[in-house]
């Protein structure tokens, strides 16, 4: 029956043809593994416009709803966490192929004539990698997606002549919003993916004219045909391939950085792993230099790889006879290595500079007690403008330099009961920097001196009964971010690690966070966020077990975004074991669901290997006889 319908099949369409037409030769020097590497990238972009086609059902290619439908993607959908990892790792993976592909064409010396042009087109291959891994990171329109966008589009800015239209072409404009997306949606679903695909068909087309190059070394140039031992070889790499993939899918999952917010200078953008050799070059280079690093090394490093078979004219491909050859692939690859792990130190900056409260026009003496203000972590408290524990009212209740000054050093002698933190450490110039940056925040609207001021109006009890959560709660945070928030807001009360029953608090009668109390905790995500963000939102007055201690309302007084917020709940929740991320409706749970590929692949490379076993006795006996 399948015999009949395949010959019906392959009399009016050349099926077998054309499977013999990519099976049908011999491999010199036999079957390889190291050959695998090209099915293997094929493979990879293969997953990859698969993984991808699957989520465009869901993904919604506008900055108010691109982040939070790859949100719904990986949590509500089943195995819409596997699609998203699959597809986020095989990017990866398809990079990393691609450049140990290319580097063992260069080895092996597969560049040389009469293999010029397959080598030129897979130059161009690896560039188009690069590309549409570029134009992918946007697209979830997060934080780093943003900033990979904008940074990106900055250096292709810096193109000379051409840069300034480049960079309106890649944005839609001067700045980067919606047509900026835009742009990138359609370069990475639909243009470079026709154009790699019609790479990798020429390039297919190329190799099939000269087939493979083969060892350098004659003794070992044996014949063996393509199939089976050499198809069977790239289905075992394929099948690897994948099984890693599912686990780090699984085990791994792509990292959740919170929706773009690019007024949050607290975030510190990083670039792809991939990108990071030209970052770090970036900032080992001078400003005059900039279209160097941005523009001519990497156009200098694509020209020499497509000149590399017309400056290596000569017949030799054995590694140790092309020393200049390998002394460059050495340097080259050294130097990429060595500024990529240069590059994953975090660059300069604060880390809460857009923590520092607005401060009015003031002295060089009040601007350097500002950013004291900011260093001491005192924001976690205090605000200056209008929020919990003000303190620009305490400059309104005319406190005089000399008591703000006693505050600071000893508050729990200078006021009996306080729980601010002593600052006994500070020198004399650094407490005046600070007095002066206290006293700067008088604004003309003020009550008088000597005036009392109305605390702002707080609810009480438990949060429940209190306003509703806020916007935050339906946002998925990042628990990265939120540590770096949690650390400028809530550490100077909550701890370093949110046990402030513990001796690293500041203030040892603060409720802990870790564990939270069992009113505010539920395994359940959603429901755990919509419970903490109640105190977060709108804060809570002195209650009696805590006598004098007030939370300050974040979300009221716009002290925090919501985005800000929202980060911080996922780390207070990834502190109490609840991923603000998890998965809702898994499909089924990804370690399990690990656990059986793993265990399907692993059976079915054990019986491929008994049978081909099997089948070299039986080739043995045959000869024998």
């Amino acid at each position: 029956m399948l015999d009949a319908l395949v010959r019906w099949v392959d009399e009016r369409l050349p099926v077998r043809a054309i499977l013999g037409l990519g099976t049908n030769e011999t491999i010199p020097g036999g079957a390889r593994f190291a050959y695998a590497l090209g099915s293997a990238t094929l493979f990879a972009f293969a997953l990859q416009v698969v993984s991808g086609c699957i989520q465009l059902f869901y993904y919604v290619p506008t900055v108010d709803h691109a982040y939070d439908s790859l949100m719904y993607l990986r949590m509500q959908i089943p195995f819409g966490w596997l699609l998203h990892g699959l597809h986020y790792w095989g990017a990866n993976a398809m990079v990393v192929l691609v450049g140990l592909h290319t580097m063992r064409v260069f080895v092996w010396g597969a560049y040389k004539r009469p293999r010029e042009l397959t080598w030129l087109i897979g130059v161009a291959l690896l560039a188009g990698t690069a590309a549409i891994m570029f134009t992918g990171a946007p697209l979830p329109w997060d934080e780093r997606g943003y900033w990979a966008a904008e940074v990106g589009s900055s250096m292709v800015g810096t193109t000379p002549v051409i840069g300034t239209s480049l960079r309106r072409l890649l944005r839609g404009g001067e700045a980067t919003g919606q047509l900026a997306l835009s742009r990138f949606f359609v370069l990475h679903v639909a243009i470079l993916p026709a154009a790699l695909g019609v790479g990798v068909l020429l390039h297919l087309l190329a190799f099939r004219m000269f087939g493979s190059v083969g060892p350098w070394r004659a003794v070992q140039r044996r014949e063996e045909p393509l199939w089976p031992e050499q198809v069977a070889r790239d289905v075992v790499v394929a099948a690897l391939l994948l099984v890693l993939l599912v686990g780090l899918a699984a085990f791994e999952p792509p990292p959740i950085t919170g929706p773009a917010d690019p007024l949050d200078a607290s975030y510190v953008p990083k670039p792809e792993w991939n990108f990071l050799f030209l970052y770090k070059g970036l900032q080992l280079l001078p400003g005059s230099l900039e279209a160097l690093g941005t523009v001519g090394v990497p156009l200098l490093g694509l020209l020499l790889l497509g000149a590399l078979p017309f400056l290596d004219r000569g017949p030799e491909r054995d590694p140790a006879k092309r020393p200049f050859a390998m002394t460059g692939l050495v340097l080259v690859v050294g130097s990429v290595a060595a500024l990529s792990v240069a590059g994953l130190e975090a660059p300069e900056g604060a880390a809460g500079e857009s923590a520092r409260p607005r401060e009015p026009q003031a002295s060089a003496r009040a601007q350097e007690g500002a950013a004291l203000f900011a260093t001491l972590g005192c924001g976690g408290c205090h605000r200056a403008d209008g929020g919990a524990l003000d303190l620009s009212a305490e400059g309104a209740r005319g406190r005089s330099p000399e008591w703000l000054a006693a505050q600071i050093r000893a508050p729990a002698e200078h006021v009996p009961g306080s729980t601010m933190p002593a600052h006994p450490q500070l020198s004399a110039a650094q407490l005046e920097a600070l007095v002066a940056y206290l006293e700067s925040l008088r604004s003309p609207g003020a009550p008088a001196p000597g005036a009392t001021a109305a605390p702002p109006a707080r609810g009480a009890g438990a949060p429940g009964a209190r306003e509703a959560a806020g916007r935050a709660a339906e946002i998925v945070g990042s628990a990265i971010h939120g540590a770096t928030l949690y650390t400028i807001q809530c550490s100077p009360c909550h701890g370093e690690a949110g046990r402030s029953d513990r001796a690293d608090a500041r203030r040892g009668n603060v409720p802990p966070l870790v564990p939270i109390s069992r009113v505010i905790f539920s395994p359940e995500p959603e429901v755990f966020a919509a419970q903490l963000d109640r105190w977060l939102q709108h804060g809570a007055a002195p209650a009696a077990e805590h006598p004098g201690i007030e939370m300050p309302a974040f979300g009221d007084t716009d002290v925090l975004t919501q985005q800000q917020i929202a980060d911080i709940e996922a780390y207070v929740m990834s502190r109490n074991g609840v991923a603000r991320g998890g998965i809702v409706h898994p499909g089924i749970r990804p370690a399990w669901f690990a656990a059986i590929v793993a265990l399907l692949f692993g059976g079915a490379g054990l019986l491929f290997v008994a049978l081909s076993r099997r089948r070299v006795r039986d080739s043995s006996r045959g000869a024998s006889s």
